[in-house]
């Protein structure tokens, strides 16, 4: 709405760049927004688009800057948006968007009645370290940072500057997506320690931006291994098995039985195949060996560790 409000015509194609989707979620929601009562309309040949009647949709007078750059913040839940101190201008710009669309005699109620999102996961423990709203100046500001981050697999925290494409919200849990000596990274917010912002501007690579550095860490994350681990799996707990290991996580669709389904799962790192152990005999490794023989003495250690102390 705001991009068609701010322009005379615009090219589906044009809307599909623009927005990051594809031609047919624009088309789809075109679609939508004449179902909602607004006359947009679209013009095929080569200088046709689609339009908006002028005066059909928001006043975008009445809507502040703060409130405009908060509007196209998308994909976080209320939490996520008070983390980063933007609920106010958030919900009072959508309050101007809702108080600006004609009522209908038959209106169906709003969405934001019927369908409440909290892409938080499930048990989240209570975090620590720093928080998104203190971060989100400097990274506005496009300023080099000192962080000092404290690793799980590092025996002690490690001093590192950094050059921030941005914040990024991934399963209920912050990061800062940044470059270290020009190697992209992604940093768990609850693990810096510290940080301080330096009177330099950000040196990150060209053609790069926080969406695109973000999405090839991701896929990187996710079909990066050292390790696949073959196995079966009941069939009452595969479905646990598939929301943990998420994507790592194949199923063989050839060799099922009622009982158990053959999997192939895929590990970074030899020692994280103790994420097997939650699962008991309701799993069973075939292979690797290593894989087997490190799961055998995981087992082994925590059986000793629980083992009755002898009597006297």
């Amino acid at each position: 709405m705001l991009l068609l409000e701010s322009r005379d015509a615009v090219t589906t194609q044009e809307l599909a760049s623009a927005l990051g989707v594809s031609l047919r979620t624009i088309t789809r929601d075109l679609n939508w927004l004449r179902d909602a009562g607004l006359p947009v309309t679209a013009q095929r040949g080569r200088l046709g688009g689609v339009t908006m009647l002028p005066g059909s949709g928001p006043d975008l007078t009445r809507l502040t800057p703060g409130e405009r750059d908060h509007l196209v913040l998308t994909g976080l839940d209320e939490k996520q948006r008070a983390e980063l101190n933007a609920s106010v201008e958030s919900r009072r710009a959508l309050s101007k968007i809702a108080a600006a669309q004609p009522r209908r005699v038959h209106e169906l109620l709003p969405l934001t009645d019927v369908v409440h999102v909290d892409s938080r996961p499930w048990l989240q423990a209570r975090t620590s370290g720093t928080i998104p709203a203190s971060l989100i100046g400097p990274v506005r500001r496009g300023r080099r940072l000192r962080i000092e981050y404290d690793s799980p697999r590092e025996s002690c925290p490690r001093d590192l500057v950094v050059d921030p494409y941005g914040l990024f919200a991934k399963a209920g849990t912050w990061y800062l997506v940044a470059d270290c000596a020009r190697v992209p990274r992604m940093y768990r917010l609850e693990r810096i320690t510290t940080w301080k912002e330096f009177d330099q501007p950000r040196r990150i690579r060209e053609s790069q931006t926080l969406a695109t550095v973000a999405a090839a860490l991701i896929d990187q994350w996710e079909h990066n291994h050292a390790i696949e681990v073959s196995a079966t799996i009941d069939q009452t707990q595969i479905e646990r098995a598939q929301r943990i290991f998420g994507q790592r996580l194949v199923r063989d669709d050839h060799e099922e039985s009622a009982t158990g389904h053959k999997v192939t799962i895929r590990f970074l790192h030899l020692e994280d195949v103790r994420a097997l152990l939650p699962f008991g005999s309701a799993i069973t490794v075939h292979g690797p060996t290593e894989a087997r023989a490190h799961l055998r003495d995981l087992a082994a250690n925590l059986a000793h560790h629980y083992a009755p102390s002898p009597t006297s």
